[in-house]
């Protein structure tokens, strides 16, 4: 059993309508993918995510505003009524991203201040997004009580500093396929020295597709490539990299556990 612990299904272009995403979601079931985790980026998007994914009982949601997305302002109190849905299982996705919006870092820090409040009021953890930020985010992380509720630093791309930091914290690491990519050698040395305890994987679904599918629009089956490239990299067996990442999925996000009565 593999787990994408963080896509944006209703982000596909390959699926328009409901047929062309069940045969994208037959696909990843043929890749050994069970469960799936569509993550929220815009407050204004969540009501046609959650409707779009209802026919699927393996898929579960967030609630949240992405970094880059905070210019569209932010209604804590709509987020936590989308949290209150039963397939919401974390908050998020949020964080920090000075690599692309330097412009808006107090509007950004604001906001993730009140999501991980939020995280910490409805005891749900959080998934969080962090580019060229490490500093502000693990501090503010220490400052909301984040370490109650843990999450995860998902797409992970930063030093084994950070990742060590977030651990303590009670964080997991998340890698995604950018761990195949020819310059990413820094961060497969960072991904050698993860805890297996602390591991998951992902596709960051439409997005960046791993080795050998660059260039495709990013499927949930491709989370197997990540999880075999991941293994290999760090000389364990498939099988057991496949075991002890969806056992932490599972350990984190508990209410994913309860819903499907593990």
């Amino acid at each position: 059993m593999l787990i994408d612990s963080h896509c944006h299904l209703d982000r596909l272009k390959a699926a328009p309508d409901q047929a062309s995403l069940q045969s994208i979601m037959d696909n990843a079931k043929s890749q050994g993918v069970d469960y799936l985790l569509c993550v929220n980026v815009r407050q204004q998007g969540f009501e046609a995510m959650r409707d779009k994914m209802s026919a699927f009982n393996n898929v579960f949601l967030s609630s949240g505003v992405h970094p880059l997305d905070v210019q569209e302002g932010l209604n804590i109190e709509e987020i936590k009524r989308f949290a209150e849905d039963p397939r919401v299982v974390a908050i998020g996705e949020t964080g920090l991203d000075y690599f692309y919006s330097n412009d808006t870092k107090t509007l950004q820090q604001q906001c993730f201040e009140q999501q991980i409040a939020l995280a910490v009021e409805v005891n749900k953890p959080l998934i969080v997004h962090t580019r060229d930020a490490r500093e502000d985010t693990i501090n503010m992380l220490k400052a909301g009580g984040a370490d109650k509720v843990g999450g995860v630093l998902h797409c992970f791309t930063e030093n084994w500093e950070m990742a060590k930091a977030a651990i303590d914290l009670g964080f997991y690491i998340s890698v995604s396929g950018i761990v195949t990519f020819k310059n990413a050698g820094e961060l497969r040395s960072v991904i050698r020295q993860v805890p297996k305890d602390r591991l998951l994987v992902e596709t960051d679904s439409p997005y960046l597709a791993p080795v050998p599918h660059r260039g495709q629009e990013n499927q949930p089956a491709f989370v197997r490539d990540v999880a075999e490239f991941v293994a290999e990299l760090r000389g364990e067996k498939f099988e057991e990299l496949a075991q002890y990442t969806t056992d932490n999925f599972f350990n984190l996000f508990k209410d994913a556990a309860k819903l499907i009565g593990r």
